[in-house]
């Protein structure tokens, strides 16, 4: 079996943390970046940057602590942890445990979300292992993802029909795509046409204070880029994309209702992906988000639509999975189980209008 020491990075570490988390095993994820951690630090949580090393590989990975009363902190290895097998899971979680003994640093539980597919025996193990299978926090979670390694003439042909189709059409038609400047002007016309998304469905914004911090520091790191397709002289489709080691990623995206120009929305995200692949060579584009494989057709489920446009591009829907929670604490994992995470939750909302996550 594979063991493995956990240690806090390095002055040098973090200063090359991108670099570093995108050489892991499964490339890392832009959730786990340092453009993340420092929005993440601005909204109510402290970020940690972990080690990870074995004999085999070494995994860099992004902690996001909150502490708080009576319990002492609580840590999230968003997405991740980054390992080469399944099975490597819980000997990082031991090593987790170890540091945060020895480190004296009072965490009553771990919640892991690693990029890992859902299957009955990886469940097994981790039930094993002492996991709990808590509710999933990130919209990719379940999620559609492209291949984007054919060269382009293919990689537009190996599209779903309905995707290709609109594509074709929009270019057809002379739809125009443009690649905005990431200016405080251009992000507030992009939350307006997010906040038409949440007019249709039940999603929830958060404040434009987070996102604009969110893509300006992406953008600053240049692995973010904003999109924006006009009709009638106003923008009516737009797309904030992330390119995060050879991985794509459609992070945010609205658009207008009752628009002309068909196909517009698909061909902002053909754009998004050739750009990414032509420029970072990127083999996967992942579109951030749809229900679950096996809902896929409930009119029901909340991101039924989004699940619709984003599976228009490729039937391949993932099911990673999900969150997990590692108690190191009986008796305070109970409470914050029983009670403490609801009310964390209300009070953060009540004071920020914020997500606690």
């Amino acid at each position: 079996m594979v063991k493995f020491t956990a240690r806090l990075a390095t002055a040098e570490e973090r200063d090359n943390w991108d670099a570093l988390v995108t050489s892991n095993p499964s490339g890392g994820n832009m959730l786990q970046s340092a453009s993340f951690a420092a929005v993440k630090s601005q909204h109510g949580w402290t970020p940690r940057f972990l080690v990870f090393e074995s004999s085999e590989y070494i995994t860099y990975n992004l902690v996001i602590e909150k502490r708080l009363p009576l319990l002492g902190a609580l840590w999230y290895l968003i997405k991740g942890p980054d390992v080469a097998d399944p099975a490597h899971v819980p000997a990082v979680l031991d090593a987790c445990r170890d540091l945060i003994r020895t480190g004296r640093h009072n965490v009553f539980a771990v919640k892991v979300e690693p990029d890992i597919p859902a299957d009955d025996d990886v469940d097994r193990l981790f039930h094993n292992a002492g996991l709990i299978k808590t509710f999933d926090l990130q919209p990719n979670d379940h999620t559609a993802i492209l291949d984007t390694s054919p060269e382009p003439n293919q990689l537009l042909r190996n599209l779903h029909s309905r995707g290709r189709n609109a594509v074709r059409r929009a270019i057809r038609e002379g739809v125009e795509v443009r690649r905005m400047e990431p200016t405080d002007e251009n992000f507030r016309q992009m939350y307006q046409l997010m906040a038409h998304i949440e007019d249709r469905s039940a999603a929830r914004l958060r404040s434009y204070e987070y996102y604009s911090r969110f893509w300006q520091n992406f953008a600053d790191a240049g692995q973010g880029r904003l999109y924006f397709v006009y009709e009638d002289g106003e923008p009516a489709v737009g797309a904030f994309v992330i390119n995060y080691g050879l991985k794509g990623t459609y992070k945010d995206g609205g658009s207008k209702p009752k628009r002309s120009q068909y196909g517009d929305s698909h061909l902002v995200q053909w754009q998004a992906i050739t750009d990414l692949k032509e420029e970072f060579g990127i083999v996967e584009y992942d579109f951030c988000g749809t229900p679950p494989s096996d809902r896929l057709k409930d009119p029901t489920h909340q991101h039924h639509g989004l699940g619709l446009f984003k599976t228009s591009f490729t039937k391949t829907v993932t099911d990673f999975v999900g969150c997990y929670d590692l108690p190191l604490s009986a008796w305070k994992y109970r409470l914050w189980n029983a009670i403490g995470e609801k009310v964390a939750r209300q009070i953060y909302w009540r004071r920020h209008h914020q997500p606690f996550y």
